[in-house]
């Protein structure tokens, strides 16, 4: 019997949304962030040029880190940060904070609150956003040494110290953020991804078992009912009528096998299914009515194979009884009803471990969406009524 296996689904960013999420946080931030902080500072370091500013070297300087900026930016946007952009910011960065003496006036050093030190404190925190801990806060390190050997030669050694503490503060606790951000993400991807994979486990065994379902109805529905007619004597052991139920079985599984290579798109006519499940009956006296009536071609297949073993089992347990079948569309359900005038049941002392009813007829209508309704009681005949719709 073919078992469905599972089969390794390759990883996609959907098997790590956290990651996923995290990752487009820490380049769209960083990304806005070096935008706007690179062209603001531009305009604000060029509106104050007095002496010791060198004119010669600010305009190149803010030229090369405007166009920087929205390189940064496009390249995040287009293809992500990677180390090469987080490498050229921290040196680019690194070189203005050297060079302050000749980039800002002595004015405007005080407070933190020059261009130079707003570039400084927007590399720290993208490089602690961008990178790893273990590139990240030398990264850091390094550019608050340079801004404070910049500011420090600029004749402000109190600004220097006063910035440098916030650019240490700025890595510690940016580094920190994004450490503990990784790591609680990872372990949600990591059950996330536990999850998925009992999923597919799940649906994957789920596979398996509606294969033997499938199989030990076709069997049942066949072989089995044969050897069970035989054994209560219905059918004579060494006869033509055996011989023909024999070759109806072999017929019918034969059929089921090449149905289930082919393809079942499309619609077939179902009263033409179950004609072929009566004539494989003979020996039962069938009054059919059967109208006209196409359906999706599993459909067809799983409403056929319910009413031929409804008709199995008064063939089996009610040899003599008349039967009628009827099949109809109600409301725009397809309805097919199997009655027949037979001793009757009480279904509800069928023992669990019997097939027929529960898996030949209610467990083959229900994986279509379908129901089966089974009305009996002793004395009283059964009725098997088969219903399916769209709106299942």
């Amino acid at each position: 019997m073919p078992v469905a296996t599972a089969t390794p689904v390759p990883a996609t960013p959907l098997d790590r949304p956290g990651s996923g999420a995290l990752t487009l946080a820490f380049t769209t931030l960083p990304a806005l962030l070096r935008l706007t902080c690179g062209l603001v500072g531009a305009a604000v370091a060029v509106s104050v040029r007095t002496p010791p500013v060198r004119v010669a070297l600010l305009v190149p300087a803010v030229v090369v880190l405007t166009a920087w900026s929205l390189w940064y930016a496009w390249r995040a946007f287009r293809h992500g940060i990677g180390s090469a952009l987080v490498a050229g910011d921290v040196a680019l960065t690194t070189a203005a904070g050297l060079a302050t003496p000749w980039l800002v006036a002595p004015e405007v050093l005080p407070g933190e609150a020059s261009w130079i030190a707003v570039l400084a404190s927007t590399s720290v925190i993208n490089a602690q956003a961008t990178a790893p801990a273990r590139w990240s806060v030398p990264a850091g390190l390094l550019l608050t040494a340079a801004y404070a050997t910049g500011v420090t030669l600029a004749g402000n050694p109190g600004e220097a110290a006063a910035h440098a503490g916030t650019l240490l503060a700025q890595v510690g606790c940016a580094a920190v953020m994004a450490a503990v951000m990784r790591r609680r993400i990872g372990r949600a991807d990591a059950v996330f991804a536990d999850y998925q994979r009992l999923s597919h486990e799940a649906v994957a065994a789920r596979a398996v078992r509606e294969a033997e379902r499938r199989h030990n109805r076709d069997l049942h529905d066949t072989v089995l009912g044969t050897l069970t007619m035989v054994g209560l004597g219905a059918i004579p052991g060494s006869s033509a009528m055996l011989r023909e139920r024999c070759a109806a079985d072999l017929r019918t599984l034969t059929a089921l096998a090449d149905a289930r290579t082919a393809t079942t798109a499309g619609e077939t006519d179902l009263d033409g299914r179950l004609r072929v499940a009566l004539a494989g009956l003979p020996a039962l006296r069938v009054t059919a009515t059967l109208a006209p009536c196409r359906v999706p071609a599993e459909v067809a297949t799983v409403l056929a194979g319910s009413a031929a073993a409804a008709l199995s089992n008064v063939a089996r347990h009610a040899p003599g009884a008349t039967v009628t079948v009827h099949l109809a569309r109600v409301d725009g359900t397809v309805v097919v009803e199997v009655a027949d005038d037979g001793p009757g049941f009480d279904p509800t002392t069928v023992p669990a471990h019997r097939y027929g009813l529960r898996e030949s007829i209610h467990g083959r209508m229900a994986t279509v969406g379908g129901r089966a309704v089974v009305d009996s009681a002793p004395g009283a005949g059964t009725r098997v009524r088969l219903e399916w719709s769209d709106g299942y």
